[in-house]
């Protein structure tokens, strides 16, 4: 078990944002330098995990540290306040209670009975601790991981109200990447798949539009479900990427690894990836490219009778492993952390080009989801390591191009950008990119606001503490 103390010689390094940050909260103004754009208004609402050591012992991967909430507000008058809070869930409450031996999660697995173990592989209850994303379906914001659990909270206190039942009935694991969408008679839906695990698994597309109306949209039978952290979405179709990381349902129900440890890379299946009509509901194609592994897509879209689908990939799994937390907290650069940015373009034959997208490393990738997503576009942001041992600078990709601009200064570490776009913006770009950074030589975390179109720097907002490093966010509008 490794500890990072946030006070210790290691707050001059990256390593910092991968400390326990337990501190809970709230100051209405921080400092400020530059000037924030008063037509900011609403709040940047981030989830990180916050908490990975106990009394008996520390999570096993950084994916399963406990959720903490962390909220930069924008009042519209050019000051930033700040909160942070956990997210009041059964996970963080039993392992404050066993010292840590309780937490199961995505590498991290308690000592348990083999009718335990099965018990809770077939259980969509496994773990609440939504600590990857966040999102909002109807009138509710939720908090979410791979588990059919999503917990609920208050955009403004924070304050957790409970969890949201409505995908449960769909399969024990879910994304925490959903798709905001609309349906055939217009009214707003949020977009997501689950694989049911079984002696009969099926992969299920399904829509909500509240927390108790939602509809599946297509199914797939699979034999080894994939582990598939994300999804795309086109204006005709729902496509389905499944990485040649697969796992045999009743395997994983009777052995004796941690959960993601049972999936299997045979990269002699290929890449897989599925596009269903959203109307009907029908597989339209499938097409086999060579093997490769993906978290996160960047976007997707019609073109013709073409399917373009740009994401970022690695040449295999073992990121997974590279993300254990003690080979973080070590701090050392090692080969396989880079995921690159690829365009897919699929043909009806079902031939599959790929290509670059630009050459640079790309991670945590942004857009303009609210006008572009679903459709043609020309920019991404997102993190990249420039050959860092971590995700440390923020670029911009032209994928017209392949051109990119940087951010980048000594000892800080950036997270995810979120881009906001102004309230009357008339171009893609025209707007904000916000993200949190680790001042490692300060040993604080700040508020970075860059203009997005020529990504420079106007202000940023000093925390009053570290911030832990995290995933996801979302920039929730007053």
């Amino acid at each position: 078990m490794s500890i990072v103390a946030a006070g210790s010689a290691v707050s001059q390094s990256h390593t910092l944002g991968f400390a326990d940050q337990t501190e809970e909260v709230r100051v209405d103004a921080l400092p400020v330098a530059g000037e924030v754009p008063t037509w900011l208004r609403g709040g940047l609402v981030r989830v990180t995990p916050a908490q990975m050591d106990f009394e008996k012992r520390s999570v096993t991967h950084w994916f399963d540290g406990m959720a903490m909430l962390n909220r930069f507000g924008f009042a519209g008058d050019g000051t930033v306040s700040y909160a942070s809070r956990f997210l009041d869930t059964k996970a963080r409450r039993e392992a404050l209670a066993s010292g840590g031996a309780s937490i199961a999660g995505f590498a991290t697995d308690p000592c348990r009975s083999l009718f335990q173990r099965v018990q809770s592989v077939f259980n969509p209850a496994l773990t609440d601790n939504a600590n990857v994303n966040l999102s909002r379906v109807g009138d509710e914001y939720i908090a979410m991981t791979e588990t059919p659990i999503p917990v609920r909270f208050d955009p403004e206190t924070l304050a957790t109200l409970g969890h949201d039942e409505g995908v449960a009935r769909f399969g024990q694991i879910t994304t925490a990447h959903p798709h905001h969408g609309v349906g055939s008679d217009g009214v707003a839906e949020l977009i997501n798949f689950a694989a049911h695990l079984g002696r009969k698994s099926v992969y299920k597309i399904y829509a909500r539009r509240s927390a108790s109306e939602a509809r599946t949209l297509a199914t797939l039978p699979v034999r080894e479900p994939s582990y598939m952290h994300s999804f795309a979405l086109t204006e005709r179709h729902v496509v389905l990427i499944e990485n040649p990381l697969v796992v045999n349902p009743i395997k994983l129900a009777l052995g004796a690894k941690s959960f993601i440890h049972n999936y299997v890379w045979k990269p002699e299946l290929g890449t897989r990836i599925h596009a269903f009509d959203r109307a009907t509901g029908a597989l339209v194609r499938t097409w086999t490219a060579e093997p490769f592994f993906v978290f996160h897509t960047i976007n997707a879209y019609d073109d013709g009778d073409r399917l373009v689908l740009d994401l970022c990939a690695y040449e295999d799994a073992s990121i997974i492993d590279l993300l254990e937390l003690d080979r973080l907290r070590a701090g050392a650069a090692e080969p396989g952390l880079d995921a690159r940015p690829r365009r897919l373009t699929l043909a009806p034959n079902g031939s599959v080009d790929t290509r670059p997208l630009a050459d640079v490393d790309l991670e945590l990738p942004r857009i303009n989801y609210r006008t572009r997503n679903a459709k043609p576009y020309r920019y991404v942001y997102g993190g990249s390591s420039g050959g860092a041992p971590f995700l440390k600078r923020l670029v911009k990709i032209d994928v017209a191009d392949g051109s990119h601009r940087v951010w980048d200064e000594p000892h800080a570490w950036a997270g995810e950008p979120v881009f906001v776009p102004r309230v009357d913006a008339t171009e893609e770009d025209d707007g904000v990119v916000l993200s949190v950074v680790l001042d490692a030589l300060a040993g604080t975390s700040f508020l970075l606001v860059l203009d997005a179109h020529t990504f420079t720097e106007i202000a940023r907002a000093e925390a009053p503490h570290h911030v832990p490093f995290g995933f996801h966010g979302q920039f929730f509008s007053a």
